[in-house]
């Protein structure tokens, strides 16, 4: 039977004689349904009409994207270290010529996805390099369409995948909404994978925080500050956001700090009364 695939948002469903009658993430407020009502694909499909796109973004940092455009339209990042490569977030497209590409970089020991919009073909992802566990956090089990035996829920405000690698629970965009922190990354200033629960603005000198992106639903002023809270222990020189060279190349906790005070300013809220250092 087909795993069928939304293409509003490219999330990948458990294989069913017919498609489901709705997509729970596009009906959901922070989505929504293609204006020509819900259609799917099926990976083979998709891999008769789109290919996957490889840039370098930066030192051990690869991006992948679908084009022509697929879905929401983020990219994956293949995030290279000395304990083994992990694919941050994820994007609905995956064949042998990502697994060529991949293993000629050492291979993958682990997908991380900060949210559910981006959890696509992760099944797929994960059993094309053998099974390798894909960690989403607890808070987020519900928006799970496919259930595999190699996802590793987690729980908690931080999780360390790597001695130099974490997963901190942000929150905001989805109660389980992560970011990704890489302590040696940019010579060891460090760098923050933050797909768009940290969102790169296009100007690239600021970053934004949203209830829903095309519903431009704001979040609210606790969230952020939470968000301020949660992440006041990392330091940090980069930002690497959901879509292709949307990323904050210098002076990333600075950055962070100014877009947090402009935020809520802008919704008539007081500063945040944590403490970054």
């Amino acid at each position: 039977m087909p795993a069928f695939i939304c293409v509003t948002c490219g999330t990948q469903f458990s294989p069913t004689e017919a498609p489901p009658s709705l997509c729970p993430i596009c009906t959901d407020d922070r989505q929504f349904v293609g204006w020509e009502g819900q259609a799917w694909t099926t990976l083979e499909k998709l891999r008769a009409t789109h290919k996957l796109r490889f840039e370098d973004e930066d030192e051990d940092v690869t991006g992948i994207g679908i084009e022509p455009h697929f879905g929401i339209g983020q990219r994956a990042l293949l995030v290279r270290t000395p304990d083994g490569n992990v694919l941050w977030d994820c994007v609905a497209l995956v064949g042998e010529e990502a697994m060529h590409r991949i293993e000629a970089q050492g291979g993958l020991k682990a997908i991380a996805i900060s949210h559910p919009h981006y959890y696509t073909v992760m099944a797929e992802w994960s059993d094309a390099f053998g099974g390798i566990p894909i960690f989403l956090h607890e808070d987020d089990r519900k928006w799970v369409t496919r259930e595999h035996r190699t996802i590793a829920y987690w729980k908690g405000d931080s999780h360390e995948i790597a001695p130099d690698l974490t997963l901190i629970r942000c929150g905001g965009h989805f109660p389980g909404a992560t970011v990704m922190h890489c302590s040696r990354g940019a010579k060891g200033n460090g760098v923050v994978f933050a797909g768009d629960v940290i969102a790169v603005n296009l100007d690239r000198t600021s970053v934004s925080f949203m209830h829903s992106f095309p519903n431009y639903i704001p979040l609210d002023a606790r969230a952020v500050r939470r968000i301020h809270k949660v992440m006041a222990p990392y330091r940090f020189e980069k930002i690497f956001g959901a879509f292709s060279r949307r990323n904050v190349m210098a002076d990333g906790r600075a950055v962070f700090d100014r877009s947090i005070a402009r935020y809520l300013k802008a919704i008539g809220a007081s500063p945040s009364s944590s403490r970054s250092r």
